[in-house]
């Protein structure tokens, strides 16, 4: 447990200490601690409640053609354990590739923000602690479309599309960020929103299509329940809440702002939908998470005092103490995490 509290710490003591964008600059302390957070997810031992599951997609590889492995579901993911294979690095050898490739992302993403290691510590307690180390596979593919949303933001619509394609080939489910490029006004709207429909449609087509009745069968009508999906729902809702009360001032201060607008519809909807199809919803729900940082983080640049600033960060911060707190002790499934270990130990 001391490891998880030591990720969150590392990054609420330097959110306290580079307040705004004097964080932005200190690059080299970003990428060790990056470099720890990648050792900390990649060489975590039995942690997470799918460990067994990930244990078996690398004995599965064994014996498939780098040409057979690209006929397989989420291929990237598959490709990460053939690569790994082929060196004998074992499930460590995949996790620590894929934990790289989800740092990148959120570090990329944090890093935009006003309050970076703000926007990082609010990130610790479920994206990195639980979606890092529980589901790799869609992990990774959060790692991209944060990098992709970044890339949105800049109005980098071409990049866009190649991150959230490559976010397709690790989880399927990552194909459902396609239509937020459509919500980024100005010169050139007609092509672009042509190239996402046709990208769009394409991965469907390619990576989906074969797999969308046992998708719809075991997430929506076997009725899976996701144990805690409400209170993760609830933590979307928050900002998305938040984001509609600053919106007229949000919209000024931070251009190309209308995706976050529409990340936060979908998070009010998610509630709702939980009645209906509570897995799915729980899984789709994962990609509405960067609300929590870009809210969170811009907030405290949209108050005027420096007061209520800084009340605002230890406010946040202290949210999301209380966060990883209750997880760790209260979660049905804490367990898959307590006690942690690491092949390092």
């Amino acid at each position: 447990m001391l490891t998880y509290w030591g990720l969150y710490l590392s990054a609420a003591v330097m959110a306290v200490g580079y307040q705004g964008t004097r964080g932005r600059g200190t690059l080299l302390i970003w990428w060790v601690l990056a470099f720890l957070f990648v050792l900390a997810i990649g060489l975590r031992f039995e942690v997470g409640c799918d460990w067994l599951a990930y244990i078996r997609y690398y004995r599965r590889i064994d014996g498939v053609s780098f040409a057979e492995l690209w006929a397989l579901s989420d291929p990237g993911y598959q490709f990460f354990n053939w690569f790994s294979n082929l060196f004998d690095w074992k499930v460590y050898g995949v996790n620590v590739i894929s934990a790289a490739v989800f740092m990148t992302g959120l570090v990329i993403f944090c890093r935009a923000q006003p309050y970076p290691w703000l926007a990082l510590a609010v990130a610790v307690p479920y994206i990195v602690v639980v979606v890092s180390m529980g589901y790799t596979r869609q992990a990774v593919a959060i790692g991209l479309v944060f990098w992709a949303l970044k890339c949105l933001e800049d109005a980098r619509v071409q990049k866009f599309l190649v991150l959230v394609s490559l976010a397709t080939l690790f989880h399927k489910t990552a194909v459902l960020m396609i239509p937020l490029g459509l919500f980024l006004f100005g010169r050139g709207w007609a092509v672009r929103a042509l190239a996402i429909v046709l990208v769009g449609a394409g991965l469907w087509a390619a990576f989906v299509a074969d797999y969308q009745a046992d998708l719809w069968e075991n997430y929506v009508m076997a009725d899976m329940r996701s144990a805690g999906a409400r209170v993760r729902v609830l933590m979307n809702l928050v900002p998305a809440l938040i984001l509609l009360v600053f919106w007229r001032r949000w919209k000024t201060v931070y251009p190309n702002s209308t995706i976050w607008l529409w990340m936060a519809f979908a998070a009010i909807l998610c509630l709702p939908l939980l009645s209906l199809a509570s897995t799915a919803t729980d899984r789709i729900a994962l990609y509405l998470t960067p609300l929590q940082i870009v809210v969170f983080s811009r907030l405290p640049a949209l108050l005027h005092q420096r007061d209520l600033r800084n009340l605002a960060v230890l406010g946040i911060l202290a949210g999301y103490a209380l966060v990883l707190f209750v997880w760790l002790n209260y979660a049905r499934h804490a367990g898959c995490w307590v006690p942690y270990d690491n092949l390092l130990y």
